[in-house]
């Protein structure tokens, strides 16, 4: 078989990207549901669904955490967005969300909760954590973290 001949299979329109993927893209001032995310990906042609959620932790350099809140930049959402749009592009991706938290959180909610589903589960892992990194590195959201010991930390400013 020749590099240009797909696998048997691989050509079925299952197989590509859907016609519209993004399917939640959202900033919420209210707790995140896992089940929302989830099903706002669910596609009969996905193979693979990865989901990440990331939650407020106890601690962050070696110092207790008492808890945090998030700002978002007004641009925050269109930012997402254009790294859903990037990372669409660059998979075969069926189903994309991404919706992040604001205000204040404490310790163990969600703070963000990304998934995708595409083809294949290899595809689904490597487009998530794509997702996820270029959203936590790219998007104006900031944390600012309240320590035990009284001190505060902005993050991501």
């Amino acid at each position: 078989m020749s590099a240009e001949t797909p696998a048997p299979g691989r050509d079925h329109p299952g197989e590509r990207a859907a016609e519209d993927p993004i399917r939640l893209i959202a900033i919420r001032d209210t707790a995140l549901s896992v089940d929302e995310v989830f099903a706002a990906v669910g596609d009969a042609a996905a193979g693979g669904t990865a989901l990440f959620v990331g939650t407020v932790r106890s601690h962050d350099g070696g110092a207790d955490v008492e808890g945090l809140g998030y700002s978002a930049h007004p641009s925050a959402v269109a930012e997402i967005r254009r790294i859903a749009e990037k990372v669409v592009a660059d998979y075969p991706v069926r189903a994309l969300a991404a919706v992040h938290r604001v205000g204040d959180l404490a310790i163990g909610d969600l703070a963000v909760v990304v998934a995708v589903s595409c083809p294949h589960r290899g595809e689904a892992f490597e487009a998530c954590r794509k997702l996820i990194d270029d959203l936590k590195h790219q998007v104006p959201i900031w944390k600012h973290q309240t320590f035990s010991d009284g001190a505060e930390e902005w993050v991501g400013v």
